[in-house]
């Protein structure tokens, strides 16, 4: 009796070593894929875009892929088109959760186009796809030349590390990023819900689009109490209630957090268009011109989170149409 146990055992034993074997070699992905390898996939899927050719690619047999929230066959749509890299390049890793993004520059139809990237790989292979395009002439803030230049480089705060007892949870990291959105939802001056407080640090600042739109230097001959907002940092903006125009921020999710270097990577979708006229938190009336017609911003967000607040924010966002719903879905039930 008691050999038949044995034999169960190891027959048991040799079973479960087969199917971590077979696991193992589902794909080519190490199973435990650190940053190094997260950011040579990232290259390997940029290196296969620009041949034209996702065969070279180890993809799941049902992988999702989407452009601007639209589902496609991966090999579809900019794939065709691409002509090479840009210059510049920023990457996000997520080894806990197998998921690593890009933002950074191509080159498509003889011009910089601005792309943001999310793959998640499982089982050594990559199961989903994100991407988001702004092409030069988008709608907002942009200067897509610039951000390709050689040397444009994100600073280097986004990639120290940040020693292991001084490293915020996941589900803290992910709070801060969300109330960056519901402070911006209506923005009105009173802090995120009502509180007074927004989560900022006091050299915050962003860019959106390859463009600052935080601490821009005034005109020389623009009238001191001329309302600029992007001659203000991130605090003053959101205090003087200055994004009332966006009316709702929904489907957002937060796939990619990397607790060493102290990044969330946010995708939402920005409601706006129906408002573009208000009253600032200081009692002075403000319009936005073209703010007039309904519409949506697919907008991925990166923000660099320092002892609890958000010091840097880095930002693509392309127009689409209104309440867009996001293929995705969302988590937070907006």
């Amino acid at each position: 009796m008691r050999s038949a146990r044995v034999a169960l055992g190891a027959l048991a034993a040799a079973m479960l070593t087969l199917a971590v074997n077979a696991n193992a070699s589902i794909g080519p992905i190490p199973l435990k894929c650190d940053r190094a390898c997260l950011e040579g996939v990232v290259d390997q899927y940029l290196a296969a875009m620009v041949a034209h050719d996702p065969k070279r690619l180890p993809l799941s047999a049902d992988v999702r892929y989407t452009e601007n929230d639209q589902m496609m066959e991966l090999g579809d749509g900019h794939w065709k088109t691409i002509e090479g890299l840009g210059n510049y390049k920023h990457i996000f890793s997520d080894p806990e959760f197998g998921q690593v993004a890009f933002m950074g520059t191509m080159h498509e139809a003889g011009a910089p186009l601005l792309m943001s990237l999310r793959l998640r790989i499982q089982l050594g292979r990559i199961t989903e796809v994100e991407s988001l395009y702004f092409a030069p002439g988008g709608p907002g803030p942009n200067n897509i030349p610039a951000m390709d230049q050689p040397g444009y480089n994100p600073e280097d705060m986004w990639f120290k590390s940040i020693p292991p007892d001084q490293r915020l949870s996941r589900p803290e990291m992910i709070s801060i990023a969300d109330a960056y959105f519901s402070g911006l939802e209506k923005n009105d001056g009173k802090g995120v819900n009502g509180t007074g407080t927004y989560p900022f640090t006091n050299d915050c600042d962003r860019i959106e689009n390859g463009s600052h739109t935080t601490n821009v230097p005034r005109p020389p001959n623009e009238p001191k109490d001329a309302i600029n907002g992007f001659a203000l940092d991130c605090m003053s903006q959101f205090k003087l209630g200055y994004y009332f125009v966006v009316q709702a921020i929904h489907d957002r999710r937060y796939p990619l957090v990397d607790a060493e270097r102290g990044v969330v990577w946010a995708h939402v979708v920005f409601d706006q268009g129906t408002v573009n006229s208000g009253i600032l938190s200081d009692g002075r009336p403000y319009s936005f011109r073209g703010f007039n017609r309904p519409s949506s911003i697919l907008v991925t967000e990166a923000f660099l989170i320092e002892n609890g607040k958000i010091r840097r924010v880095e930002m693509i966002g392309p127009g689409a149409f209104h309440h867009l719903r996001s293929p995705w879905g969302g988590l937070s039930g907006k």
